[in-house]
C-alpha cells in the first residue's frame, strides 16, 4: 500500500507542471524596451494564468494604430488576445472576462493609474476604470476598481 501512494504522489509531483504549462492562456504583449511598469503587468499576467509572448517595440503609436487601439485609451503598452486589444495596466480578470465579450474590439486602463496592476508604487491608489470599445466605435465602462 505504501508503495502504491508513493508511486502515485510521485506521479503526480511530475504530471502536475505539465498539465498546468498546457492550460496556460496565450497573450502577445508589444511594448517599449525602457518600460519597467510593462515588465511587471507582464509577471502579474504569468501569474495569473498567462503564458506571455513578449514583443518588444521600436514604435509603440505604430502598434496601437494598426490594433486600432484610439489615442484617449492610450497607456504604455498593448497586448492582444483572440484578436482583441488590451491596452495599458488592466487587471487579468478583465482580460479573462475579455474574452467572453463578442460586442467589444478590446479594453484598456487609459494612462498608468496608481494601484492598477504593475503601477503598484509605495502602496499608494488612484481610483480607475476599465474601458471596452464597442465594434460600433462608442466606450463602455466594464469594471470600476476603488482607490485604496
Amino acid at each position: 500500500m505504501k508503495t502504491t501512494l508513493r508511486l502515485a504522489l510521485l506521479s503526480a509531483l511530475f504530471t502536475a507542471p505539465l498539465i498546468q504549462a498546457a492550460d496556460l492562456i496565450p497573450i502577445d504583449v508589444h511594448r517599449d524596451a525602457n518600460c519597467g511598469c510593462c515588465k511587471h503587468w507582464i509577471s502579474h499576467l504569468e501569474s495569473n494564468g498567462f503564458k506571455v509572448n513578449d514583443h518588444v517595440e521600436a514604435n509603440m503609436s505604430e502598434v496601437k494604430q494598426r490594433l486600432g487601439v484610439a489615442p484617449r485609451l492610450g497607456s504604455c503598452h498593448t497586448a492582444v488576445i483572440d484578436g482583441k486589444f488590451v491596452e495599458g495596466h488592466v487587471p487579468a480578470e478583465q482580460v479573462l472576462a475579455l474574452r467572453k465579450r463578442d460586442d467589444l474590439l478590446g479594453i484598456a486602463a487609459p494612462g498608468m493609474p496608481l494601484g492598477s496592476p504593475g503601477m503598484e508604487v509605495n502602496g499608494r491608489s488612484e481610483a480607475y476604470q476599465v474601458i471596452g470599445l464597442t465594434r460600433d466605435g462608442n466606450d463602455v465602462v466594464v469594471a470600476e476598481y476603488p482607490a485604496h
